[in-house]
């Protein structure tokens, strides 16, 4: 329970106050129990400009999206359309025979070779599949660059068409399989990943400030991103893809905090909120619970600076993976349960959904690079001042 109302509204607003100078802007809710105790934004959107951050504030939320894309092929994994241990090849061609890099010739040219398992939608969603993201695979980076891949921010299908790093299930390592699990919704629901997600998820929890185009109304109140340079932070603004070939269901959502505060309360709730039931109570308990056996979540070391700084969200403790949820096994420094849910997004936005306490907490900037130290140390103490005052 809240000791007192205003004395957590008082905490969170100093947490704020103390990390708005190192930031350009921040919005950050809390929920407890079924109670929206608290919302709040400091700073601006874009540096240079007098708009200021409020709590309607649109941003990119990044891997923030792969809770909600995981939750829509959970929908069809209850309806029976996929099931969760069938060779991802059964839904998609792609995936039917996928490849290993297993190293590089002395000439340089990456070695491939039959990966030892099938893909499957359980490896996709823990992160066991194989699939990695070159900001934090320096192998994948050295393939990427030889075979003249393209970014994965091109939203161009060849971006995803690379080899596993290892067989699938035998070990952890962050990466597109949830931007493959997108591309299994549109494939056996027959639409866009958006519109899925608007008819059945979207739509019926009124999340009216989310989504993978921003509508008129969401564009009038976007945030922009900045970079950490060596002499501050810099607005930063990046290109619309040309001629997108899909919606990226690892990171292309954009929101509002209070939309996806939404989200994470009707996960905590068991699938259900305000009447609205979207997920089945016992889909909600087998997402939230560890689905990859003995591997561990491992430090994110990054290959490319720009986008993520060396990330490891629980130093010393041990953390899985749940249907698409980072699950810490022991009680964190500041204060979180054991069992709790989070993830994050490239931005620095971050979540929790605590099912000791019943609270759920989003907090967000737009920062790159991920794991930024002022944005890292600014969520931390935020995180820490409400468990201060529970």
């Amino acid at each position: 329970m809240v000791a007192s109302d205003n004395r957590l509204s008082l905490a969170l607003d100093a947490a704020l106050a103390a990390a708005a100078p190192d930031l350009p802007g921040i919005v950050a809710a809390v929920s407890i129990g079924d109670d929206i105790v608290y919302q709040n934004a400091v700073g601006v959107r874009r540096l240079g400009e007098a708009q200021a951050m409020t709590v309607d504030t649109v941003l990119a939320i990044f891997s923030m999206t792969k809770a909600v894309t995981g939750a829509a092929a959970m929908q069809l994994v209850e309806t029976g359309k996929i099931d969760l241990d069938a060779p991802a090849g059964t839904y998609l061609d792609d995936l039917l025979a996928p490849q290993v890099l297993d190293g590089f010739g002395r000439d340089g040219s990456p070695q491939l070779r039959p990966a030892r398992a099938a893909v499957t939608l359980r490896n996709l969603l823990t992160h066991s599949s194989g699939f990695v993201y070159d900001i934090w695979d320096a192998k994948m980076t050295r393939y990427v660059a030889q075979t003249q891949t393209p970014s994965l921010f091109t939203l161009r299908k060849e971006a995803l068409r690379v080899p596993l790093a290892f067989d699938p299930g035998t070990r952890w390592e962050y990466g597109v399989g949830i931007d493959w699990t997108g591309l299994m919704v549109e494939a056996v629901s027959g639409q866009t990943l958006g519109d899925y997600c608007q008819e059945n998820l979207f739509g019926p929890l009124a999340m009216t400030s989310t989504s993978f185009a921003p509508t008129p109304s969401m564009a009038t109140r976007m945030a922009s991103l900045h970079a950490r340079l060596a002499d501050g932070l810099a607005p930063l603004d990046l290109p619309p893809p040309e001629n997108p070939e899909f919606e990226m269901g690892g990171g292309g959502l954009f929101a509002t905090v209070g939309d996806y505060l939404r989200f994470t309360r009707m996960i905590l709730n068991g699938g259900v909120l305000d009447g609205q039931r979207v997920l089945a109570e016992a889909t909600v308990a087998e997402m939230g619970r560890n689905n990859m056996g003995d591997l561990v979540v491992e430090p994110m070391m990054s290959s490319n600076p720009m986008f993520s700084c060396d990330a490891e969200f629980f130093p010393g403790l041990r953390s899985t993976w749940g249907l698409s949820f980072l699950i810490n096994e022991s009680v964190t420094a500041q204060g979180r349960p054991a069992g709790s849910l989070a993830w994050a997004g490239l931005a620095n936005s971050f979540y929790w959904i605590d099912r000791v306490n019943r609270v759920c907490g989003v907090w967000g900037t737009q920062v790159l690079p991920f794991f930024d130290p002022a944005a890292l140390a600014g969520f931390r103490a935020f995180e820490t001042a409400l468990y201060r005052n529970l």
